[in-house]
């Protein structure tokens, strides 16, 4: 290996007052560039902010029933998922079983059944109903709006 090259490299960068940066150190010869290292670090940075800012930032929402929840109720709590879903958040729909309430499993999966095909227009079932202790639950998440 010469040394001739990195110390011209050196001078050429003392000379312009930048540093000298090695890119490729396992190259033949090594692979260096002149550079302001402290400007590439800022602008690395803000790139990776700007990346930051425009990543989705994935909401979820939760809507709670009961396994008799009477139809008022559940028109109310139908439009605010609506809501929800144009918004463009995901939604948690659950049935919450207390007591001995846990006998009417299947009027909880109708509820959340009958609630995912009314909104089938503003998103799409991520999950099916599923029983997890005391709770049944379905997510819903929003369909692409164009």
């Amino acid at each position: 290996m010469d040394v001739y090259p990195i110390r011209k490299a050196l001078a050429i960068a003392q000379e312009l007052e930048l540093d000298l940066v090695e890119i490729s150190p396992n190259a033949k010869p090594p692979v260096a560039k002149v550079m302001d290292y402290k400007k590439f670090l800022y602008e690395q940075k803000k790139r990776e902010k700007a990346m930051k800012a425009k990543a989705s930032k994935v909401v979820v929402k939760e809507i709670r029933f009961g396994p008799n929840t009477d139809d008022h109720d559940y028109e109310f709590k139908k439009r605010n998922a609506e809501k929800f879903l144009k918004e463009g958040a995901k939604l948690k729909a659950f049935v919450f079983f207390k007591g001995r309430s846990i006998v009417f499993k299947d009027k909880g999966e109708i509820l959340l059944l009958r609630l995912a095909q009314d909104l089938e227009e503003y998103g799409k079932v991520e999950q099916m109903p599923k029983l997890e202790g005391k709770r049944m639950t379905m997510f819903l998440s929003p369909k692409k709006t164009k």
